[in-house]
């Protein structure tokens, strides 16, 4: 499953610096969200935005609110943060997100980050 999200989030990793390149850190979470919303709609690529993450406790579902910030393509989870750095907690929020979704491959992108590429973490699940 990795091998096919490689490519994918080269992708997305590309657009994502295009919307720091042009933006700078320093904003919310929800405007980078949008932003990263259209340079991946203008590279052809589908996505979902607040995605509702479902939790089953022993059978019975949970509505707590938990939401994904993006999932592209249905295998891609992108997370959204806005911080003077990432946490061990980001991650973890990130793994749980990834067995409840199902997905396999994620990324934890830290727009507060001077340089866009020292703020990004690819988790595996």
């Amino acid at each position: 499953m990795l091998a096919d999200t490689t490519g994918l989030s080269k992708v997305v990793i590309g657009a994502a610096i295009e919307v720091h390149r042009v933006l700078g850190p320093g904003l919310l979470e929800s405007v980078y969200s949008r932003c990263l919303a259209r340079e991946l709609g203008s590279r052809g690529l589908p996505f979902r935005r607040e995605v509702i993450v479902p939790v089953i406790y022993k059978g019975e579902r949970i509505d707590h609110g938990f939401r994904a910030d993006m999932i592209v393509s249905d295998r891609l989870l992108v997370e959204i943060k806005c911080a003077s750095g990432l946490l061990a907690i980001h991650r973890a929020q990130t793994i749980t997100y990834l067995r409840l979704l199902g997905l396999k491959h994620g990324l934890v992108m830290n727009f507060h980050s001077r340089r866009l590429v020292d703020g990004i973490w690819s988790v595996v699940a």
